[in-house]
């Protein structure tokens, strides 16, 4: 547990002065996805992965602060001793995740439909602003709604909008029992079930299709998954919680190819990409991955049709734009909101557009 929080205001202080670009590190582990590669000899790499630590949990409150560079690992057993969670479900990597690099990707897991993101259960962040400013955002409990939308904004910035020094954040209780039935089905079929069960005031909190079979995990009070899972039916599956972890860590073997990976978010009830190649569906639908070589334009085209938008968020040509083209007024706002935050551009500069 440390807090080197006064060196960090003094890091980018001295950075401001020099104009030198910063590369924001925590565990290392998304250096190689998400956003653009845009390493450089000019940019000073600063390290969160040190100033760690839990602040405060109140289990009772369901409230959790920690230091940005606290493994996720280490707050999941400290919420596992009082059967609590994460209810986003956010991947650990291999334990080198930490919960600021958490929020700057915006990672949820399977259950992010049903349980939300990790943006919204975020209710205040301490981050250090361009201007070596260490500002408060939001607060720490769950009925305290000032300062929301930074602290939010922060979600998928990629470290774009300061450097995140502390997250307080909600938690939930983990579920009294889980179950997940299996149905052996092709991908319009899967989206079509998955769709109709979401629908339904039932425990379903997962929902994932991949290589010809459907998979729906049911958690919450054992007899209601235990009703539930009797009137869908299918195969219960053995040893699930292993198959979700490999699913939210990226092991599944789908995604363990060299291939170029994007990730669809749209809407759930449009038709299965079927024609790019190797799909897999999770979120109920929501969130679709697709591996291979691609022409960007007929991704970007194809999700703008089902309502969403596209990234590459792994592998292939990194030094182009990877994310989702964005309108004149979106562009504007992005670029104001750094300005702000960041005048002087020196937070990640380039790694979530060129422009910005």
């Amino acid at each position: 547990m440390s807090d080197r929080g006064a060196e960090i205001v003094d890091t980018v202080a001295q950075a401001l002065a020099s104009k030198t670009p910063l590369s924001i590190n925590g565990g290392g582990s998304k250096t190689n996805i998400l956003g653009r590669s845009v390493s450089s000899d000019e940019f000073q790499t600063l390290e969160l992965g040190q100033h760690s630590g839990i602040i405060d949990y109140h289990p009772a409150e369901l409230v959790l602060t920690a230091r940005a560079g606290t493994p996720l690992t280490e707050i999941n057993a400290a919420l596992a001793n009082e059967e609590q969670m994460l209810a986003f479900e956010p991947p650990t990597f291999g334990g080198r995740a930490t919960l600021g690099g958490t929020l700057a990707c915006n990672m949820s897991g399977p259950a992010r439909p049903w349980s939300g993101s990790v943006r919204d259960m975020v209710l205040g962040v301490q981050l250090v602003n361009g201007k070596a400013e260490l500002l408060n955002f939001g607060g720490q409990v769950m009925k305290n709604v000032a300062g929301y939308d930074v602290s939010r904004l922060q979600a998928g910035a990629l470290g774009t909008l300061g450097v995140i020094t502390q997250v307080s954040l909600k938690v939930l209780p983990l579920a009294e029992h889980s179950v997940t039935l299996v149905y052996e089905v092709d991908a319009q079929q899967a989206l079509k079930i998955m769709n109709e069960r979401r629908s339904a005031a039932k425990p379903l909190n997962a929902a994932c299709w991949v290589q010809g079979f459907l998979y729906l995990r049911l958690s919450g009070a054992q007899p209601a998954v235990t009703q539930t899972a009797k009137v869908w039916g299918g195969e219960e599956m053995p040893n699930a919680d292993e198959f979700w972890q490999k699913i939210r860590e990226f092991e599944h073997p789908f995604f363990t190819s060299d291939h170029a990976l994007w990730r669809f978010s749209q809407g759930p009830t449009a038709a299965v990409q079927s024609e790019f190649g190797d799909i897999l569906l999770d979120w109920g639908g929501a969130q679709r991955w697709l591996r291979g070589e691609q022409q960007r334009d007929d991704l970007v085209k194809s999700a703008e049709d089902a309502g969403g938008h596209v990234g590459l968020y792994r592998g292939g040509d990194r030094t182009g734009e990877v994310n989702h083209p964005v309108n004149t007024v979106q562009k504007a706002l992005h670029q104001r909101l750094k300005h702000a935050l960041d005048p002087a551009g020196i937070f990640n500069p380039g790694r979530l557009y060129s422009w910005m």
